[in-house]
């Protein structure tokens, strides 16, 4: 299979984008480059998407380490030296040979991203990730957040499980300036970001979500996914408290005079203080539209 599968080649061809898509395509390979491995050296958090083998549901999850717990070991080789909450609903993906994952590493500090998707097998300390695909993002609706202090006394709290979401994560929702998203296809898996101002991604009532498509790279990775398998995760966490909110269900796209993507919650996971990370404050990218308009 080459670049694309025909469910991202499906929405390219909806939206008229194919040709740009062929050009940006050129960027994915399989290689980790030198200025790749260095920049995902320096990170303290990870997120990667996978299905669980146990139930097929797909989660996105963070792991979070001393910069240097993921590194690149080769050139196509990645390992992860644990990093994942105690509940964490991909634990069994983690320590199950083969499961395809996704990974994004993303830099708020500087607005850069950096995704490699490929094959994990597990490791005495965690995870390694033959790379399939790797390839940067551009820094399109990526808060900037200057700085980040590890808090050494910041205790995980117990996970609280639901189906649907609650009064008080719909607030957690609706005040989320960035999300990561979860997708999958057939041998393969994804995770991408999605940010805005406050109020990009729509509570529409406590098992239904929404958010509007911003522009972007017109490879369709995501929206390809999720048109060849529905199933996704979506990831929202409080960048001062830690406290993260992992979601799985389905997720279609709308494709009208406004493409829209919908979520439909099937499970909740929100454990409380779950990353040691607090960001300073946000600054919003210039290119968030008003989630008025």
């Amino acid at each position: 299979m080459g670049v694309y599968h025909a469910g991202s080649r499906a929405v390219q061809d909806q939206v008229g984008v194919r040709v740009q898509a062929d050009h940006v395509g050129r960027s994915i390979g399989r290689g980790i480059r030198e200025v790749a491995a260095a920049f995902l050296e320096l990170q303290p958090l990870l997120v990667a998407g996978a299905a669980d083998p146990a139930t097929g549901r797909v989660w996105a999850s963070p792991l979070t380490g001393a910069p240097g717990f993921a590194r690149a070991t080769g050139p196509h080789h990645v390992t992860v030296a644990g990093g994942w909450l105690p509940a964490d609903p991909l634990a069994t993906a983690f320590a199950t040979p083969g499961t395809p994952v996704g990974t994004i590493a993303l830099d708020p500090r500087t607005r850069r991203r950096m995704r490699l998707n490929g094959r994990l097998e597990p490791t005495a300390r965690g995870f390694a990730i033959e790379a399939d695909q790797v390839f940067s993002n551009c820094p399109k609706y990526l808060q900037k957040r200057e700085s980040y202090e590890i808090v050494p006394d910041r205790r995980t709290g117990e996970a609280r499980h639901g189906t649907e979401l609650t009064s008080a994560q719909a607030g957690f929702v609706s005040a989320a300036d960035t999300s990561f998203l979860a997708s999958v296809h057939e041998g393969g898996a994804d995770v991408s970001h999605r940010g805005g101002n406050p109020g990009f991604v729509r509570v529409d009532s406590p098992g239904e979500l929404s958010w509007r498509d911003y522009p972007g790279n017109s490879m369709f990775l995501t929206l390809g996914n999720l048109a060849a398998d529905p199933r996704a995760g979506l990831l929202l966490l409080d960048w001062t408290t830690g406290t993260a909110l992992q979601l799985t269900g389905e997720a279609h796209t709308d494709f009208g005079p406004e493409r829209r993507v919908r979520f439909t919650v099937r499970a909740a996971v929100e454990t409380p203080s779950a990353l040691p990370l607090r960001w300073s404050a946000p600054e919003y990218s210039p290119a968030n539209p008003d989630p008025a308009d």
